[in-house]
């Protein structure tokens, strides 16, 4: 049986489920050859001890052992009691500070020159700094790569969370479809999904909104600010929404009024290479399988490479672009069950036609792909 400790509000924590993780964790780390491994961001600090609301906290994970985790004096009485470590100590600041304490830890635990392993993201350069001052810099390390794989694979109750979210995102969508019209400001329609998503459930977005329209539609990575809507312009509507941490996002395209039938068309080729894309989906195959039948559809249009973007999607989880699986041409590593990934986000990049994008959450079951973000695909008419 689980042990599991109920803490306030009724949240459970897995412990024998996180205890997997963090082995799993550590024979990674064996096997890459790093002896520590620090994690410091919010989403690693909840995947590997369900630590919630918290800030100013590090776990030192040793290559064997116990990890240690270590924050601000003053929580660590409700750390203790709503998180799955076994180990939590606390730093008085600003005479005691997150940087010393890790490196107290490292060095109780017998390192004297380890390789350490370090996150993708979020490790201030205070602590970095402080860390290479003490140890040698040259054997810190990228672990990023084996957290990402390790996070790619969920179970039961990390899906539960992702479909809490996508019905969040749907709420959303709807609420921001609602609203368009010429003269509203996309940040006011971003206003509208927002709240409709978290009056469903969702504890904030996970990314800046990118409701936007005209111009900014061929921008990699826009997001919603005071410009206006006008007649004859395309909106994107690409929003996410966040339940326990865990995230789902999904992106439709609007028409206000008469559009380019370029802009039209180019929607509808995207639609059927996600469709495309969707149906190869299911374990064992490569994403660059997957990247293929979605591609044909690009090819078959009359677009080419130089027209459409080499990545077309990735895994779902933490953050809303988790770096394993990458689906795009050149990654030949297999689709698992129980990954969960987002396709088809790029739009064809071709000045008057481009702009018009499509996304969904998609849950790689057994047999298949299943949308979770289950919202009418076709150009919406405003």
């Amino acid at each position: 049986m689980n042990e599991t400790k109920e803490v306030k509000g009724g949240v459970g924590v897995n412990k024998t489920a996180f205890k997997k993780r963090m082995e799993k964790l550590q024979s990674a780390m064996r096997a890459e050859g790093i002896d520590v491994c620090l994690l410091v961001d919010r989403e690693n600090l909840l995947y590997f001890g369900g630590i919630e609301q918290v800030e100013c906290m590090a776990v030192v994970v040793p290559r064997e052992g116990t990890p240690q985790g270590t924050t601000l004096s003053l929580d660590v009485p409700w750390v203790r009691a709503n998180c799955a470590l076994e180990k939590v100590r606390g730093y008085r600041f600003p005479a005691e500070t997150l940087a010393g304490s890790i490196i107290e830890i490292i060095k109780e635990f017998g390192y004297t020159n380890p390789v350490i392993g370090f996150e993708r993201y979020f490790v201030g350069f205070a602590v970095f700094d402080t860390l290479r001052k003490h140890f040698d810099a040259g054997k810190f390390c990228n672990a990023s790569g084996i957290i990402y794989k390790l996070r790619a694979v969920k179970d039961c109750e990390e899906i539960d969370k992702i479909k809490k979210a996508s019905q969040a995102v749907i709420a959303g969508m709807k609420a921001a479809v609602r609203a368009i019209r010429p003269g509203v400001r996309e940040i006011d329609l971003a206003a509208e999904a927002e709240y409709a998503a978290m009056k469903s459930g969702s504890q904030g977005t996970p990314f800046r909104i990118q409701i936007v329209s005209g111009e900014k539609t061929m921008l990699t990575h826009p997001f919603s600010d005071s410009k206006t809507v006008k007649e004859g312009e395309i909106v994107l509507i690409h929003i996410g929404a966040r339940v326990q941490g865990y995230t789902a996002k999904m992106c439709r395209t609007a028409a206000v009024g008469a559009v380019p039938k370029e802009q039209k068309m180019v929607y509808e080729v995207l639609k059927k290479a996600q469709r495309a894309g969707i149906a190869a989906m299911k374990p064992g195959v490569p994403c660059s399988e997957v990247d293929r039948a979605a591609r044909q559809e690009i090819y078959e249009a009359g677009f080419d490479d130089a027209d459409f973007l080499d990545v077309i999607g990735h895994g779902i989880g933490l953050r809303q672009s988790e770096f394993y699986p990458m689906i795009g041409k050149n990654f030949s590593y297999t689709l698992q069950a129980n990954m969960v990934v987002d396709i088809l986000l790029p739009s064809i990049y071709r000045p008057g036609a481009g702009g018009s994008r499509i996304t969904d959450t998609i849950w790689i079951r057994g047999d298949g792909a299943e949308v979770l973000t289950n919202y009418p695909a076709d150009l919406i008419q405003a």
